[in-house]
């Protein structure tokens, strides 16, 4: 299969006080189209970093991403972003929050209707739509946000730490509907977290990162079946490999 994403020599160093500060160094992976990459790795090692210059949101200092065979000079048209906070417009029900993505790209109201209708009954949301955000949990505020960003049809999904701030209980129901969705759509999915346990529930790949500057210590492919278990013996050796990369006891801040 043909490389979909290639991220070639990316550096990123910004100004700092008194000395630049090296926030990612020498970044090279390459993922096909329909891959589940985590990026795992210490809070301030550039995990989310990469995943804005993925996006086009932030320039890299060095080297290059291609997207679908295009370098990548700007905000990706191919690619839609989910942050921890899902960014939802506060005076906008859950109707109109699914629908900004394609109104700004002047898909006509009818269709964006249509459209919108689909991916609210795909994140389990039926019977919201004229919801506003406060009177949404924060897993289903969570869900417009993942729906907005899926109604463009986009070719990669980047999600940054997007059940952080989630309950045990609500992280592991939105998982398992990621999951779902990811295995009828195929979408590309680079998903940034510190949970080892989310990476190996979730990836195909896991990327660990360095400190800073983040660099890629390991591309570990997760050969597991699905559903995983992670009281499984073949989940927790490949945990402990990850933790042994790390140096972590446990999952990180």
């Amino acid at each position: 299969m043909s490389k979909f994403l290639e991220c070639i020599g990316v550096g990123k160093t910004y100004p700092g006080k008194t000395e630049p500060v090296e926030a990612l160094r020498g970044i090279d992976f390459a993922c096909e189209a329909g891959d589940f990459v985590c990026l795992l790795g210490r809070s301030g090692c550039g995990k989310s970093t990469l995943l804005q210059i993925v996006a086009g949101l932030e320039r890299a200092s060095a080297g290059q991403i291609v997207v679908a065979s295009r370098e990548l000079d700007g905000p990706s048209p191919d690619a839609a972003i989910v942050f921890q906070d899902h960014g939802l417009f506060p005076w906008m029900t859950v109707q109109r929050n699914v629908e900004f993505n394609m109104k700004a790209r002047g898909t006509p109201a009818a269709e964006r209707a249509k459209i919108a209708a689909r991916f609210i009954d795909m994140t389990g949301l039926t019977g919201f739509a004229d919801r506003y955000p406060h009177e949404l949990s924060g897993g289903m505020r969570q869900r417009v946000g993942i729906a907005r960003a899926l109604t463009t049809g986009p070719k990669a999904l980047l999600m940054d730490e997007p059940f952080g701030a989630l309950d045990a209980e609500t992280r592991a129901k939105l998982q398992d509907e990621l999951l779902q969705i990811w295995e009828r759509q195929r979408t590309t999915v680079l998903f940034v977290t510190h949970s080892i346990d989310e990476a190996l529930l979730l990836a195909d790949r896991i990327l660990v990162f360095t400190p800073r500057p983040g660099r890629i210590a390991a591309d570990i492919k997760v050969d597991l079946p699905r559903p995983r278990a992670s009281q499984s013996a073949a989940f927790t050796a490949l945990a402990g490999e990850l933790r042994g990369l790390i140096g972590a006891d446990r999952d990180f801040d």
